[in-house]
């Protein structure tokens, strides 16, 4: 049980990385915050996760760009638990325009979607920073991408109705600095910040872009959405007690 215990928040908890990610937390011991917007399916994935591993889920609503918001689950999770081991901070809030290709992309929308992701990853990684400071200790893992350190291979999306958002791109570069500035800034509080950036993950893409992106790989190509799940367990867990203000990339190789 490598997290015995540990009270994780997972931001996006019912969504389609998030779901899997609490449902690890639990399987490994401990107990999985399923922190998301959408309270109804956060309490859904709660309950199927506690008929598998009883006592080791819950729900909580959440909105990562609402400072009320976030210090409100904060306080709670303290006054219930005595304590919070980490936070994963995974939540993916996006406009109805998202997406679109570069030369379609209004300034108005570029800038609400960096703003919304982007700040909320700053706004959670700052008070539960703040909380954890207090508490003497504690662990915050931001989800990046590879495309946070690489340029776009557009190739792979020709002939699809696919394109690699440039919103995206600018906001998981900048979640990686933003992790070291953290790693940083609370470098002697006995708090680490790490980011996790996987690769692509498999989601009804069609044949043509699965096929041109598996040319770069390793061997898999596109990864299942629990493969994430043991780097993920790794950095939760005591095994990396050490590593603090690193980017770990799980991509089958095709940053390469």
């Amino acid at each position: 049980m490598l997290l015995a215990d540990k009270v994780v928040v997972v931001t996006g908890g019912a969504g389609f990385l998030g779901k899997q990610f609490c449902a690890a937390v639990a399987e490994q011991g401990g107990i999985a915050v399923v922190a998301d917007i959408d309270a109804e399916a956060a309490a859904r994935v709660a309950e199927e996760i506690v008929s598998a591993y009883p006592g080791h889920a819950e729900a909580a609503a959440l909105d990562i760009t609402s400072h009320a918001s976030v210090s409100a689950l904060i306080a709670e999770l303290m006054e219930k638990h005595g304590r919070i081991d980490a936070v994963v901070n995974n939540a993916y809030p996006r406009n109805r325009n998202y997406g679109r290709k570069l030369e379609d992309v209004t300034y108005e929308d570029f800038c609400d979607n960096v703003d919304s992701h982007l700040g909320g990853y700053f706004l959670m990684a700052q008070q539960f920073g703040l909380a954890f400071r207090r508490q003497g200790g504690g662990n915050i893992i931001n989800m990046a991408s590879i495309y946070g350190v690489m340029a776009p291979r557009f190739e792979v999306y020709a002939d699809t109705p696919m394109t690699m958002p440039v919103e995206y791109a600018a906001i998981k570069s900048a979640v990686v600095q933003l992790t070291r500035y953290f790693a940083q800034y609370f470098k002697g509080d006995g708090i680490r910040v790490n980011c996790l950036s996987p690769g692509g993950i498999l989601d009804e893409q069609p044949e043509a872009f699965l096929q041109r992106y598996k040319t770069y790989c390793n061997s898999k190509g596109m990864l299942d959405s629990r493969d994430v799940n043991g780097s993920l367990l790794f950095l939760l867990s005591d095994a990396s007690r050490y590593v603090t203000g690193q980017n770990l990339i799980v991509d089958d190789g095709f940053s390469l």
